[in-house]
């Protein structure tokens, strides 16, 4: 039984680095907490323009323009309230020369961008930030500078950090190759996510949450098709993974639904 807390008054800022990656990583936690009364802060930093779409683009359409539309269908689905868009350029892969570029993510001078979403933080009232862990959950260069980012947005705010990741060993036993994650790893040619033992919090939720979460990741139909998702999402996505530091926040009010919760509790 998935239980809602109230959390009205409580405001969460999810910062992520490409359109798709708030529902593939934290759709189900993102839509929980719009159920239980927080306000939820979307803050996307690239637009994905590096991306090339699967999809026929209208006239005049750009790749950039269709995934900002993908995004905004995705975060009314998952109960965004506010979408704020950092409009830094895809950096694409490690070792391309999109990442040199002046405005590409990886090459923002990070406590400005940092700075910024201190701002939204702080205009929001926001005491809980998600963000990607250090290793940017597959090493993407985007993904290791929203880490920085996040990890300096929280300092500056005082926020509860909640760094967002995937459990590789959980993957590995009741999904293998059946996440996004897994391609997405092996076109950086990089390892992903942690071990069990490294991972605090997982959240989960009930069937209307996955079909809400699959909704969510085929909204982003440029990239993804329906070949992409299995048909029993549970097992890949049934779970969204965080690494905290200090004192329980708002998203472990969600219930912990981590292997050894029980165990960590007890030896805490």
């Amino acid at each position: 039984m998935i239980r809602t807390p109230d959390l009205t008054g409580h405001t969460v800022l999810g910062l992520h680095a490409h359109p798709d990656d708030e529902s593939i990583f934290t759709g189900i936690t993102l839509r929980r907490l719009a159920d239980a009364g927080a306000r939820v802060v979307l803050v996307m930093a690239t637009n994905g323009d590096m991306g090339e779409s699967r999809t026929p683009l209208g006239a005049g359409e750009t790749v950039a323009r269709r995934r900002v539309t993908e995004l905004e269908e995705s975060a009314a689905l998952l109960g965004v309230d506010r979408l704020v868009l950092l409009g830094r350029r895809d950096s694409g892969l490690p070792g391309w020369a999109s990442g040199r570029h002046p405005l590409a993510l990886a090459a923002a001078e990070p406590l400005a961008l940092a700075s910024r979403v201190a701002e939204v933080a702080d205009a929001e009232g926001a005491d809980t930030l998600i963000y990607d862990d250090e290793s940017g959950i597959y090493g993407h260069p985007d993904h290791r500078m929203a880490h920085t980012v996040g990890a300096i947005a929280a300092e500056l705010t005082g926020a509860t950090g909640y760094r967002m990741t995937v459990d590789r060993e959980h993957l590995h036993l009741a999904a293998p190759d059946g996440h996004l994650v897994h391609s997405a790893a092996r076109s950086a040619q990089v390892g992903f996510g942690r071990t069990t033992a490294e991972i605090t919090l997982a959240v989960t939720g009930d069937q209307r949450h996955l079909d809400i979460k699959r909704a969510a990741i085929a909204a982003h139909s440029s990239q993804i098709g329906p070949e992409h998702l299995p048909a029993d999402l549970a097992p890949a996505y049934g779970y969204e993974w965080f690494v905290r530091s200090g004192r329980p926040g708002v998203l472990d009010a969600l219930g912990n639904a981590h292997l050894l919760a029980g165990t960590m509790a007890a030896a805490a």
